[in-house]
């Protein structure tokens, strides 16, 4: 059986036939990872309705599950996003505006704003994760619980070496 990596590993092995660094089994991995990924992406974005956005979700998420004890400041929050700060104080307006979060200056450093995720907010939050969970799950939904455990430990072999 074949899918559409297939197709573009043998153009490039074609392509490459006397060329020992090119690797089919890595190129057809990676790629097909990235595939996954953008299916992933594209079907994620599908969930989001009502003016809520990706990037809402992903501000809250952040907020939700951060190590502190769920509220951050703007600075911490564009970390663990990796976006600026200016992005971040954008993000922030607009889930202030729908309710969905509080911004409240520190009492012991007046310097410092703290956010924090309303009961909205936290039921926004809670409705699309459980959404992304199913966007998940039904990406995966091809292997068992056994691949899916040798996937896990594979990918993670590989991410060990990597962090290293």
């Amino acid at each position: 059986m074949e899918d559409s990596v297939d197709q573009h590993v043998a153009r490039w092995a074609s392509f490459w036939k006397n060329e020992p660094a090119f690797a089919p089994e890595v190129e057809g991995a990676l790629v097909r990872m990235k595939f996954i990924q953008r299916w992933i992406d594209r079907a994620d974005l599908a969930i989001f309705n009502d003016g809520f956005t990706v990037q809402d979700y992903k501000t809250l998420h952040v907020l939700m599950v951060q190590p502190w004890p769920t509220e951050a400041t703007p600075a911490q929050l564009a970390e663990a996003l990796n976006v600026t700060r200016a992005a971040v104080t954008s993000r922030l307006d607009r889930l202030d505006e729908a309710g969905l979060i509080t911004r409240q200056i520190d009492g012991a450093d007046r310097r410092r704003v703290i956010v924090r995720p309303t009961q909205k907010g936290r039921e926004m939050w809670s409705k699309y994760i459980f959404k992304g969970m199913a966007v998940d799950q039904r990406a995966l939904a091809a292997l068992d619980f056994e691949e899916l455990t040798q996937l896990n430990g594979l990918l993670r072999k590989v991410l060990l070496s990597l962090e290293e």
